[in-house]
């Protein structure tokens, strides 16, 4: 099985464990802090069952209606994933400031402090395992998934030491005020993951970095053609596209300039293996004066 699969089930697996447990022991113990993470937690099993199903599109081939593939079926996972992430924010904030309004009495914070302390083990093993995988095989859906759940081991910690500050002080404020805390952090992963996951289905331009070593691999050949220009690139899914215009002298032959021309290719596709390159052959106007004859023909 894809491994892609194999580590996006086990994320679908762990979330469904941790939210039965988060909600039934918030629930039973009356802590709105321990609540708010079982509901983060369901957002993080969505999104799970999400990256699921995208990995499983985005994996199959070009076909008849999808030409170019379907990569950015996990783009549109990680959009959906950020913005349920940010409504579950919004609703423990409300259910946290109605708390604060209305009062309440401390919660028994043993067992809440119990669930919190795995689910923080828990969801880092697999979360470490998840951005592993998303980072080699460059899978959106995956790196969100990921980002997800190390949220969730950050905000479970932050709940964890609220239950054990509430169990020392006996101070029931702290129970909805470590709960506003913890949505104000699921906004600020759902900020990040929308931006890294939305931009893309606009066509934006890849990282400057990336574009760098992608022009670096093209000047390598300087020596073969006259110029460059026009270079375009673009991210679909775990897919780069990249295409350019690249203008030879005249007078070399076709099959110079085809051969050079996969040389290009080959090297950018080294560097980014689910990479898809297209070059556009020119010839050169001799009167721009670059094109040079005889034996240095094609040099700067």
């Amino acid at each position: 099985m894809d491994e892609r699969l194999q580590v996006a089930r086990l994320s679908v697996a762990s979330n469904t464990v941790l939210v039965i447990g988060k909600v039934a022991i918030g629930w039973l113990i009356g802590s709105v802090s321990v609540i708010s993470e079982g509901i983060h937690s369901g957002l993080d099993l969505m999104a799970a069952l999400i990256a699921y199903f995208s990995v499983r599109e985005a994996s199959k081939p070009a076909d008849e209606s999808h030409h170019f593939g379907h990569g950015k079926i996990e783009n549109v996972a990680g959009t959906i994933e950020a913005l349920l992430i940010f409504i579950a924010a919004l609703w423990i904030i409300w259910e946290a400031v109605h708390k604060l309004q209305v009062g309440g009495a401390a919660p028994e914070v043993s067992w809440g402090a119990l669930i919190m302390a795995l689910s923080a083990g828990v969801n880092y093993f697999v979360s470490s395992r998840l951005m592993a995988v998303a980072k080699k095989t460059e899978s959106v859906a995956l790196k969100a998934d990921a980002m997800h759940l190390r949220t969730d081991v950050y905000t479970s910690l932050g709940v964890l030491v609220g239950l054990l500050l509430l169990k020392v002080t006996g101070w029931w404020l702290v129970d909805p005020l470590v709960a506003i805390g913890v949505a104000l952090l699921i906004m600020k992963a759902s900020w990040d993951l929308l931006h890294q996951a939305f931009l893309p289905l606009l066509d934006s331009r890849l990282p400057e970095e990336e574009e760098e070593q992608i022009q670096e691999r093209i000047e390598r050949h300087a020596a073969k053609y006259v110029n460059v220009h026009e270079v375009r690139t673009r991210r679909s899914g775990a897919e780069r596209h990249i295409d350019m215009h690249m203008v030879f002298c005249k007078r070399q032959s076709v099959e110079e300039t085809h051969e050079i021309s996969d040389t290009v290719e080959k090297e950018i596709q080294e560097l980014y293996p689910k990479s898809s390159v297209l070059i556009h052959q020119e010839p050169c106007n001799e009167r721009c004066g670059e094109c040079k004859l005889g034996n240095n023909r094609g040099n700067r």
